[in-house]
């Protein structure tokens, strides 16, 4: 990468997390994004979705069921073959102090958590319509945004998670008509 390119994404991380600053002192904001990037591990959040619809709807057993593979699918491109092409450093070793958050095990870039989302939005929107894909993806953006305000991602992080979650959810939206 050019040194003017890798400047330009280094000013945009840092516009953006200056951006996040007041949302770390704020408690509703603090609470939010503790709480975004505790249910983004693992995925936990879109297993839980998953099984809310199918204890609301029995017939979305399947979805669920679907939904879960598909993650761990996800999870496992992303975590074994994207990320160990990267070594980004992470901007903290252990987040922001004003955050209690598991201490990640792999490079900052993509996000994981930005990926999944993304990916578990776009998936859900084979099930869903109008409120509740609104709803789905306000949660990946959250998910996401905590990353950066929890001082554990860069906002390039997050954006490229987004991406390749979002890419590889359009993939598996169209695959799934074969299950």
């Amino acid at each position: 990468m050019s040194d003017s390119r890798s400047s330009r994404l280094t000013a945009f991380d840092t516009r953006f997390d200056r951006l996040l600053e007041p949302t770390r002192n704020f408690k509703p904001t603090v609470w939010l994004f503790t709480a975004a990037t505790a249910l983004g591990d693992f995925g936990m959040l879109w297993h839980i979705v998953g099984i809310v619809r199918a204890v609301a709807d029995n017939s979305r057993v399947k979805q669920a069921l679907i939904l879960s593979a598909l993650m761990g699918v996800e999870s496992l491109l992303l975590n074994q073959g994207i990320k160990p092409f990267f070594k980004r450093e992470r901007p903290t070793v252990k987040g922001d102090s004003r955050f209690k958050i598991r201490k990640p095990r792999t490079s900052s870039f993509p996000s994981g958590h930005a990926s999944s989302a993304f990916f578990a939005a776009v998936v859900l929107t084979r099930w869903s319509s109008g409120p509740a894909i609104a709803t789905w993806f306000a949660f990946a953006v959250i998910v996401a945004t905590s990353r950066v305000a929890v001082r554990i991602h860069h906002a390039t992080d997050i954006f490229a998670g987004a991406l390749i979650g979002t890419a590889m959810g359009l993939i598996a939206h169209f695959a799934i008509s074969f299950f």
